[in-house]
């Protein structure tokens, strides 16, 4: 169903419509129309997990200290002038409040039209507020960030009913470098407020947010790269320059690559990285000189490998062994290769690493291309021919307790099949009460 359309029209026509198709969804009865294939999804999600359709949750709202805190480390503060010369204009003329929200789904600022940012402050959307859709069921901040694609709720297609007087539109911000979810950008208001060009224009400034977070990345390299470059003209052998992220600015004497894997807290003096060995390390100003050194590596023993794909928004890959653990954090899509290089420990070739990524065995360059950069960070641990993990590397993959919570944005048919093992999620009034929840295994 066109909810847009219909709602350019008669708003209160398509409440009413899309609150028997939910009606009809929690009975576990076929609807027509059907939900759109975005609230579709999100409501077996909310099914599955056993969020109470007609209760009011919320959890409590940040404290002051805690959410300037996250304000002052988030990245998401160099866009603010952006989103607001984008959307605030659209949020005073159409009675609408803007919200800018973490990757945890907590709201850091919120701005907008005064009249509904008293109702929403009835609604528990104040600053600090929790609106991951575990928390508070379909919605315009948690549903994009879970999806990673642009979402507009309307009325009823809130699974919590206490949301339904709202529209929400919403979109996600990811870090450009790579691919990280930063968090998501949303405009609320009241049911009769939806406009068909709301979705679009939430998209393209979330787009213009993440052009901008480019930009910035590019200047910083170059401002770095601007004071390495005499330091490694003097000196001789392999070094290479990189931000405090490992971003690389500069190099000499090696070939380039376009970050390094750096451990979470790094300090100068003597280390091991993946990619480069036993290095010393030097502080640069907002960044690092990075110089490996001629000793050999440390011999190799048994490796401990954790693949945690237990959250729906953020995955990591963790090293441990001999010369300590590192922990790199993984795109969507490195996280549905090393997810399937997982399930298939005899090895993948990539051909079908293709039909499981794309269900297209013939895009075999695109494999090998992202296998390659997974190879930057994890060379030592994979094998090719096919591509596998190495028999020294004990693997081990935390799953969500939901299957339907696996890699929820992925549409890769071997991520699919995954969550598909497992009986489909009871409806709402299937489920008895009470209803905990297994953790999964591999």
């Amino acid at each position: 169903m066109e909810v847009t359309r219909l709602t350019a029209t008669d708003a209160a026509r398509a409440a009413r419509v899309l609150g028997e198709v939910r009606a009809s969804t929690l009975d576990g009865r076929p609807s027509k129309p059907a939900p759109r294939p975005a609230i579709r999804e999100s409501w077996g999600r909310m099914l599955q997990s056993g969020i109470d359709p007609d209760h009011d949750f919320r959890a409590d709202l940040l404290g002051r200290d805690e959410v300037e805190r996250r304000r002052q480390t988030s990245r998401l503060r160099h866009v603010l002038p952006v989103l607001r010369e984008g959307l605030l204009s659209l949020a005073d003329t159409a009675q609408h409040i803007m919200m800018v929200a973490d990757a945890d789904a907590r709201v850091l600022w919120r701005e907008g039209s005064t009249a509904v940012l008293r109702k929403a402050d009835g609604h528990g959307l104040g600053i600090g507020a929790d609106w991951r859709e575990e928390t508070v069921g379909t919605n315009g901040v948690g549903t994009p960030l879970v999806s990673r694609r642009a979402v507009q709720v309307f009325s009823a297609e809130h699974f919590v009913r206490a949301l339904h007087p709202w529209t929400c539109t919403g979109a996600p911000i990811t870090d450009p470098r790579d691919g990280r979810l930063l968090g998501a950008v949303d405009i609320s208001g009241p049911l009769e407020t939806l406009h068909p060009s709301t979705l679009a224009l939430v998209d393209s400034v979330a787009k213009l947010a993440q052009a901008r977070l480019r930009d910035l990345h590019l200047t910083s390299l170059e401002q770095l790269r601007a004071v390495a470059a005499p330091v490694l003209a003097r000196l001789g052998g392999r070094a290479v320059a990189v931000d405090r992220d490992g971003w690389t600015a500069a190099v000499t004497g090696m070939p380039y690559t376009s970050r390094v894997a750096l451990p979470k807290s790094l300090s100068p003096g003597r280390c091991w990285l993946p990619a480069l060995g036993l290095c010393t390390v030097e502080p640069l100003p907002a960044g690092w000189l990075i110089r490996p050194t001629a000793e050999p590596a440390p011999a190799p023993t048994a490796t401990h490998i954790t693949l945690d794909v237990s959250h729906p928004r953020r995955w990591t890959v963790t090293v441990a062994g001999c010369a300590g653990s590192w922990t790199h954090e993984l795109t969507p899509r490195h996280a549905e290769l090393l997810y399937l290089l997982a399930l298939h420990r005899a090895g993948r070739s990539a051909s079908a690493l293709a039909d499981d990524m794309f269900g297209d065995p013939a895009r075999t360059v695109t494999v090998r291309a992202e296998m390659s950069r997974v190879r930057r960070y994890l060379g030592a641990f994979l094998d090719h021919r096919p591509y596998r993990f190495t028999e020294r590397a004990d693997v081990e993959v935390l799953l969500p307790e939901t299957p339907l919570d696996l890699l929820p944005h992925s549409v890769a048919p071997g991520v699919i099949r995954t969550r598909g093992s497992t009986p489909s999620a009871p409806t709402w009034a299937e489920r008895p009460p009470g209803h905990e929840r297994e953790r999964s295994n591999p």
